[in-house]
């Protein structure tokens, strides 16, 4: 049973507290107490905290350099993992969900052994679901540090002797969620890349891009997008699984839920690309912006359990999610429409899903099959958490299919639907 938004109200100042109290042992806001007692709606205020890396600070003049452009280099230690590689950081020029010049970091790792099957090496683009706010929680600061979740999976390419890059596609503001903005930056790093040639993984190298929850949203609209924005890249495929394709969905599945949190975490990414956003938050909206801002998942997923806080009662606008301003932002972040890829692309669902539910696998499966797209879907028994292991088998085998050259059937094909 859902609570009435008034006592929402009441509860968000003790919820925020909690938060700020546990955000204070990561990277702090810079006058956190200060924009909590009066906030105000300046959307730099709720932009991370910078790291004071120079290394991340893009050269004068860079916006007038071609997207793909490397900026900087540098080699790092990525580990854990079992295969010997090189590893390198990319900083280099991409483009916003507005098409404005931002700078953006991505980590290519190699291994050591050379390859020694046909054609050039094999890449993975692997886009983690870096599902978070701060800049401590994109892939370019965990990998060094031995901190990334989804090392893993990495690991599971690299012993293929494929290279792979994680990119931090949610770009230099932590814009969770905002799709335009990480499909530019995976494919602008993929253009990086390639403008390296002591890498080895030249423009002829096959590329698959993956990724599941928030490493779908990235992958998806780097697929419909490559088409127009950066056909030069040499794709071959793309897989993704659990992919939160439409808000207009999770409105109805997380916000006000226990996963609302995440939800909301998912609005204040997008904001910081799209802000006019910050117009429609009341003073609670913005308090728990500023408290929220540098956070990573581990500390916002499980705020929804504590206060499962709709966005309503972030926003003294009746219907805010109907406003121009929320219509408009909410289609322009939509998969599917009249984007669709022209590459061999899968898509895996739990078909027990309640957060992310298969209305919107299914919805962007017909959208792009209607296109012509060539699509497979595949429905698996389980939920999110379930299906990001059980799917990752036929995910991997049909990623090395396309890296290898096989091709697929042409058309669209559904299993478990």
């Amino acid at each position: 049973m859902k609570v009435p938004i008034r006592v929402f109200r009441s509860i968000t100042t003790s919820f925020a507290v909690v938060v700020l109290a546990l955000s204070t042992t990561g990277t702090a806001p810079a006058d956190p107490l200060g924009n909590f007692v009066a906030p105000v709606a300046d959307p730099a205020l709720y932009l991370p905290t910078p790291l004071g890396e120079p290394w991340f600070d893009p050269p004068a003049g860079y916006e007038q350099q071609p997207p793909g452009t490397v900026l900087a280099t540098r080699q790092v230690t990525v580990g854990p993992l079992f295969t010997p590689v090189t590893s390198t950081q990319i900083l280099f020029r991409t483009n916003d969900s507005k098409d404005r010049p931002v700078a953006a970091a991505t980590t290519v790792i190699v291994p050591v052994a050379p390859w020694t099957g046909a054609g050039s090496r094999p890449v993975v683009a692997y886009n983690m679901a870096i599902n978070s706010l701060g800049n401590t929680c994109a892939p370019s600061w965990l990998l060094p540090r031995g901190l990334a979740r989804e090392i893993p999976a990495v690991q599971a390419f690299l012993a293929k002797n494929y290279a792979v890059v994680v990119t931090d596609h949610e770009g230099p503001r932590q814009a969770y969620a905002a799709g335009r903005m990480a499909a530019h930056a995976v494919l602008d790093a993929l253009r990086a890349m390639v403008r390296l040639p002591e890498l080895g993984v030249p423009a002829s190298s096959p590329i698959a891009i993956t990724g599941y929850s928030g490493g779908a949203i990235a992958t998806g609209w780097a697929a419909q997008l490559a088409p127009t924005y950066a056909p030069d890249v040499n794709l071959v495929g793309a897989a993704f699984g659990g992919p939160p394709t439409d808000y207009r969905i999770l409105l109805t599945s997380m916000n006000g839920t226990a996963a609302s949190t995440l939800f909301l975490s998912a609005a204040l990414g997008v904001a910081r690309e799209y802000p006019e956003m910050f117009s429609l938050m009341n003073a609670d909206g913005l308090r728990l912006a500023t408290i929220a801002k540098d956070l990573c998942v581990g500390l916002l997923a499980p705020g929804g359990v504590v206060a499962p806080i709709p966005a309503q009662a972030l926003s003294n606008v009746p219907n805010v999610d109907r406003t121009e301003i929320a219509e408009s932002i909410i289609a322009a972040t939509r998969l599917g429409g009249d984007l669709a890829p022209t590459i061999p692309t899968m898509i895996y669902q739990g078909r027990q899903e309640f957060w992310i539910p298969r209305q919107g696998a299914e919805t962007l499966y017909d959208e792009w099959c209607a296109q012509g797209a060539n699509v497979r879907l595949e429905e698996y028994l389980g939920e999110h958490l379930i299906v990001a292991l059980s799917g990752i088998p036929g995910a991997y085998a049909w990623i090395d299919d396309r890296l290898a050259g096989i091709p697929v059937p042409s058309g669209c094909s559904s299993f478990g639907r």
